[in-house]
């Protein structure tokens, strides 16, 4: 029989799956929230949204919150911030397959980071797992190579922030109440985003139907939801095993491209979707059903 751990940590992978497919359906909502707002209003809205939601209902759990909550939640909303203003202004500057791929890389980041900080090493399998994902994300993002320019070396800063996140969420949430971190954090993100906004960007005088949907799917799905689900989960997994199923939402989003925009989804691609596949089915079984079935076939003989 499965021990509870070990349920725990399924449910865990199964709810990052399901933030990996919300974050899938983020790019179609950001690119229809694009046509009428600047990336830092987007930023600054869909941090909006979500925090507003949450201090109305989690209210009682405000009264809770201590200055380590304050202090750990303002980092990780500094990471997060800093993530998303990276790549939003590295697009401006390179392609957004280059964009997508390069961010994808934190997966590749992530095992070293949690490393750096816990002087645990991944296992072979997570380590294999993540290049593997590596790999599969250039095949279905790259149409061309990668020249480092601008816009790339920034998208890299980027995948670091997200993998420092990332890292960071497992560091604190063993300490810190899951939902209180993910309110602090996306208020802290939120507030450094207006500011942005202020500085940078003009502000937006229009505002369509298409636009109210992007806006709140990214404030309540792929903000709100997706950040509790994920500090969450990350109670009962591992960093490294947190970012190979999260770099899915590369293979959703593409998915979601081709169903819903219509765009061409290649040999390659599809070749990609499998390679991240084979790392998710590596990283979650380390092949022990293969081992399980040759002990069992020795045994008959």
């Amino acid at each position: 029989m499965i021990n509870i751990s070990k349920k725990k940590s399924m449910l865990a992978d199964i709810s990052l799956l399901f933030v990996a497919v919300i974050w899938g359906g983020g790019y179609i909502a950001v690119k229809g929230a694009l046509d009428s707002f600047s990336p830092f209003y987007i930023m600054a809205m869909r941090f909006g949204i979500s925090v507003i939601i949450m201090l109305f209902v989690f209210r009682k759990k405000i009264k809770r919150i201590t200055k380590y909550d304050l202090k750990v939640g303002s980092v990780v909303g500094l990471l997060l911030f800093l993530g998303f203003a990276a790549q939003t202004v590295g697009m401006k500057y390179t392609t957004a397959s280059k964009n997508a791929f390069l961010t994808g890389t934190n997966v590749v980041i992530v095992p070293f980071l949690y490393w750096i900080i816990s002087k645990k090493k991944p296992d072979a399998f997570s380590l294999i797992s993540a290049f593997m994902c590596f790999i599969g994300i250039g095949m279905l993002t790259l149409d061309g190579g990668i020249h480092i320019g601008l816009g790339d070396s920034l998208t890299l800063l980027c995948s670091v922030f997200f993998a420092a996140h990332i890292v960071s969420v497992e560091y604190f949430i063993k300490k810190s109440d899951a939902i209180l971190l993910v309110i602090i954090q996306l208020g802290a993100a939120g507030v450094f985003s207006i500011i942005a906004a202020l500085i940078y960007e003009p502000i937006p005088h229009s505002l369509n139907s298409n636009t109210i949907f992007a806006i709140l799917y990214l404030g309540i799905f792929s903000t709100m939801i997706a950040f509790i689900i994920q500090n969450l989960a990350q109670k009962y997994t591992t960093s490294t095993h947190a970012a190979i199923i999260l770099c899915l939402e590369s293979v959703f989003g593409s998915i979601f491209s081709v169903t819903i925009l219509h765009e061409v989804f290649t040999y390659k691609m599809i070749l990609g979707c499998l390679t991240i596949l084979l790392a998710i089915i590596t990283t979650e079984t380390k092949w022990n059903f293969l081992r399980t079935k040759k002990l069992t076939t020795d045994r008959k003989l």
